[in-house]
């Protein structure tokens, strides 16, 4: 009679699971799906002026990313990075680089042992991110942008990776003293790609197990890194360029060198990366706005352009108002029927698309660029992050492709290139 029940209730179980399924909404499943994988953005930038033990990312601060907004938008892991504009290649240059790439080290490093380690802590490998999610934490992890701060001394990656960087780009926007940057591609190069000293730190980037990022060097140097490296490599933060033609971006070459060498592409949500002209019929309605608000606050309003060539004060003074004025701006013209509607979700994810059908589902996954200008409608801050999974569930990627996409493709690379750190043979 019990085994009659039990088969019974049973059949009841699997009827009712069944006409869940059957009823279960888009926006149920892309619910269910984004609560089940690890979500993880690769590019995510600070403001040492958020690390204090007055301000800091326990609050919901006016930056994209925050901790109350990486719960609102159940975002797992961020990327915070140690981002150094490219300077002089000088002993002074590489001195105050250094600085500035400590302080945010520093920064980092203060929030999860200081103000939250209750709430996020550092991971440096993927068992330790799953470790953490499991802990009901929130993940930091370290990317180094432009390695200009480390000087011409090699030995200063091994530093860096013990204070828990785990990817690195040779470049930034200008020639590094070790890589070659896209921007050549309209002011001439430097080295024709590495430069020997590049060379080396690929040799020493594999050792450590630290993952080589091609994002911002240029496309021969990039073809360098690949053949020197014996390791899968990154695009932290890129998208694709047979859509928008940006040198930020990578071209179809690329990305089969990508696919051929194992790696993975972050599709990033940068809008003029995405689609220049959308992005700059919305930019320049909304940069007429941003400088009017702004000058009435008695603040300077800087375009993107004019940013590489203000001092760093000035920068982190900008940066400290700029999300304000930017929300100010897009909540005027909310319901403006005059307003270009701008680069969307939508046309981030038609990236996802591009690549994923050129390069296969394995080999790509997702950035945001937050506080460093990036942002799409639709996903501008991390609190808005589902929104990116229920697109993919709306165009018909399955959980475990998702799953890929949201970090599974990059925890895999991470644990290569450690696996190659642990065999190492000079």
């Amino acid at each position: 009679m019990k085994r009659t029940q039990s088969i019974l209730g049973l059949l009841g179980l699997m009827i009712a699971a069944s006409c869940t399924t059957q009823t279960e909404t888009l926006e149920e499943k892309a619910r269910r799906i984004h609560e089940s994988v690890i979500t993880i953005d690769t590019h995510d930038d600070i403001n040492v002026a958020n690390f204090t033990d007055s301000i800091n990312y326990t609050q919901r601060l006016n930056t994209q990313v925050n901790l109350p907004k990486m719960d609102e938008g159940q975002l797992d892991v961020a990327w915070l990075i140690v981002y150094t504009g490219q300077g002089e290649l000088t002993a002074e240059g590489y001195a105050s680089a250094e600085a500035n790439a400590m302080s945010k080290f520093d920064a980092i490093h203060r929030l999860v042992e200081e103000y939250a380690p209750d709430q996020i802590g550092l991971a440096t490998s993927s068992d330790e991110v799953r470790s953490l999610i499991a802990e009901g934490k929130k993940v930091a992890m370290i990317g180094v942008e432009n390695a200009y701060p480390i000087g011409e001394d090699l030995g200063n990656f091994e530093l860096y990776r013990d204070k828990g960087a785990r990817y690195v780009s040779l470049s930034h926007n200008g020639h590094s003293q070790f890589s070659d940057s896209n921007t050549g591609e309209a002011d001439g190069f430097l080295h024709e790609g590495l430069s020997e000293l590049g060379k080396e730190a690929i040799v020493e980037m594999n050792r450590l197990g630290m993952m080589i990022d091609v994002s911002h060097p240029s496309k021969e140097a990039m073809r360098q890194m690949i053949a020197l490296s014996k390791a899968p490599i990154i695009a932290s933060h890129s998208s694709a360029r047979a859509l928008c033609d940006h040198s930020r971006n990578l071209d179809d070459e690329q990305l089969f060198w990508m696919k051929e060498n194992g790696g993975v592409v972050q599709t990033v949500a940068f809008s003029s990366y995405l689609n220049t002209e959308k992005h700059n019929a919305r930019n320049e309605y909304m940069q007429a706005i941003r400088t009017r608000l702004a000058a009435e606050k008695g603040l300077e309003w800087y375009n993107r352009s004019e940013l590489r060539n203000l001092d760093a004060d000035k920068r982190t003074a900008f940066m400290s108002y700029y999300r304000e004025i930017v929300a100010e701006a897009d909540e005027l013209v909310a319901n403006d029927p005059e307003a270009p509607t701008g680069v969307t979700v939508a046309d981030f994810v038609d990236h996802i698309d591009y690549m994923v059908n050129l390069i296969g589902i394995d080999h790509v996954g997702i950035s945001s660029d937050f506080d460093g200008g990036g942002g799409v409608g639709g996903w501008q801050d991390a609190s808005e992050t589902f929104n990116v999974t229920l697109e993919l569930v709306k165009r018909g990627y399955s959980e475990e492709d998702i799953q890929k996409l949201w970090g599974e493709n990059l925890l895999r690379v991470l644990d290569e290139v450690q696996a190659v750190s642990a065999q190492w043979q000079p």
